[in-house]
């Protein structure tokens, strides 16, 4: 439970120590006075988020530090889990929120984080503002709070498990139906790209000595017009061989007679012999030439067609061969993902049935729950004045979703014979901050968490139904911790400790300061409460009364 609270430079609050009760403790006085900022402080320490206008004015920083004790399972197995000792006898947090807009998380002074303080302070006070309210507004957050009821939530975990399940499978199943398309189009090119290919027969460097054929037999005519104009100039007679011969024959004469001329003559005689083995090839060459149209023609229709495939698959001849190659090579090696695709949208088959057997027993398990629920909420209800409004909760089938196939929606009868309609169109705000406490006294009763918070539960209410609610709070700190911030003389005389939050002036700068009130001062306070400042002697009695008859008899009427 929450033992003391230390606030320093919070707001208007300058310094303030303030102890706690193990059962009923409120929180009174004037609107405006700071009662918000002592909530905004217990907030901070449970690691919510805090900004830098809390910090006083003129100071560096605010400092909040709460002492709890009688530490329960649950916050010790975080505190464990965390890595932080602790002493039997309690724990201590601490939140510094700088000036700066920057904040410091300490547990037992040790430096953590502002998520570790939040993972402990889950497990230590559950907070129910006015906000709260809206909750039973939005049809969305019943199942969650039908399900808190719960003694066991093993059939709603069990059917989360499984549904998890379906939804991996279903992702998975996703990911390979589009893995199977992709391969059918890659399948698809892989067998165009065989066919063509294939088709062609194609030879290493085959196109560059297409080209060259082609080269020779577009220019044909031309080079053997060359090719025999050469052979004319060197082969006949009077022309070049013939001249190199006469020449050589003279060199070989003159050397003879002048050895210098001999190697002059050896050269000649090459350069013949050479000249006579260019005509011999350059025959061969002008007798092997093909000038047939058909060959042209059929080289220029391969040609063609090896362009085509190297435009289409954008690469070279070689490159082309190669990418045939890898192509008969992965074509061997696929294996397809439609097996695996069916195989599984078995098991989902399979695993849906599950999933929808599960959610038919967790909604059946509701529809059973949803009774008694109904049947607690109603007494609550009735305890709290509303004896006439009626509790029923609507489920409506839908798809499978993580919360199982239905949604449900709490609808009220304010009234005898008339049909139950949601809430959002017939609950005033009294009768919400009613049926909301009734639900956190039904709800409650099913955790653990040892401290439970109301901020100013008693909106809209007054009278009969306030002095219920007071009963009602009392009766919840019969069991647990319980701190409630109230306007309403009803809830403020039963509570065991009494704290009174003042605002005054001192040396020109506003101060809240928080008070434990002693017999004497309770009556004082709760006098001002039912009749304003400077309530008259038969006001103070009245309240005196009061005060002794919630203390004498407590928890009844």
């Amino acid at each position: 439970m929450l033992k003391e609270l230390y606030i320093e430079n919070l707001a208007v609050i300058a310094r303030a120590t303030i102890p706690f009760d193990g059962q009923l403790n409120v929180f009174t006085g004037e609107t405006g006075a700071g009662k918000s900022i002592l909530i905004h402080g217990i907030n901070a320490v449970l690691g919510q988020r805090v900004t830098r206008d809390l910090v006083r004015t003129g100071c560096e920083r605010a400092v909040i530090t709460a002492l709890f004790t009688d530490l329960s399972a649950e916050t010790r197995k975080v505190l464990d889990g965390l890595g932080i000792p602790y002493e039997e006898d309690g724990i201590t947090l601490t939140r510094e929120i700088l000036a700066d807009g920057g904040s410091v998380a300490r547990i037992n002074q040790r430096t953590a984080t502002v998520s570790a303080l939040r993972e402990l302070g889950n497990t230590l006070i559950a907070i129910h503002g006015q906000h709260d309210n809206q909750i039973l507004l939005e049809p969305e957050r019943h199942l969650h709070i039908l399900d808190a009821f719960g003694d066991d939530n093993s059939r709603l975990r069990d059917y989360q498990q499984s549904f998890r399940e379906l939804q991996s499978l279903a992702r998975r199943l996703g990911t390979l139906k589009k893995t199977e398309q992709n391969q059918e189009q890659r399948l698809l090119y892989l067998r165009t790209l065989i066919r063509d290919v294939g088709a062609l027969e194609l030879a290493p460097q085959e196109d560059e000595e297409l080209e060259a054929e082609y080269q020779v037999l577009l220019h044909g005519k031309q080079i053997a017009e060359c090719m025999q104009n050469a052979l004319a100039l060197l082969n006949e007679p009077d022309a070049a061989i013939e001249q190199l011969q006469t020449a050589e024959e003279q060199l070989q004469d003159g050397a003879a007679l002048y050895p210098s001329l001999t190697a002059l003559a050896e050269r000649m005689t090459a350069v013949r012999i050479e000249s006579e083995d260019i005509v011999s090839e350059l025959s061969d060459l002008l007798n092997g030439l093909d000038l047939d149209g058909a060959r042209f023609a059929q080289v220029n229709a391969r040609r063609e067609a090896i362009a085509v495939l190297k435009r289409r698959y954008q690469c070279d001849a070689d490159e082309l061969l190669q990418k045939y190659e890898d192509a008969v090579r992965e074509l061997q090696g696929y294996t397809s993902a439609a097996e695996e695709v069916r195989a599984l949208t078995e098991q989902k088959t399979a695993l849906l049935q599950v999933v929808t057997e599960k959610a038919k027993a967790l909604s059946n398990h509701r529809a059973a729950l949803a009774k008694q629920f109904v049947q607690r909420v109603g007494q609550e209800l009735a305890f709290l004045d509303m004896p006439q409004v009626q509790l029923a909760v609507q489920f409506t089938p839908g798809k499978l979703t993580m919360h199982g196939m239905e949604t449900a929606e709490f609808l009220i009868s304010a009234n005898a014979g008339e049909p139950p309609k949601p809430i959002a169109k017939i609950a005033s705000g009294g009768e919400l901050s009613r049926m909301m406490l009734a639900l956190k006294a039904v709800v409650g009763d099913r955790d653990q968490i040892p401290t439970m918070i109301f901020d100013e539960i008693d909106t809209g209410v007054s009278g009969r139904a306030a002095q219920k609610i007071g009963i009602k709070l009392r009766q919840i700190g019969s069991r647990r911790q319980v701190l409630c911030v109230t306007h309403l003389s009803q809830i403020a005389v039963m509570a065991q400790h009494h704290l009174l939050i003042e605002k005054r002036t001192i040396q020109n700068r506003t101060e809240t300061s928080v008070t434990v009130l002693d017999f004497a001062g309770r009556i004082r306070e709760i006098a001002r409460i039912m009749g304003g400042e400077n309530p008259s002697r038969l006001m103070l009695e009245t309240a005196e009364a009061e005060l002794r008859s919630a203390m004498q008899n407590p928890l009844t009427e």
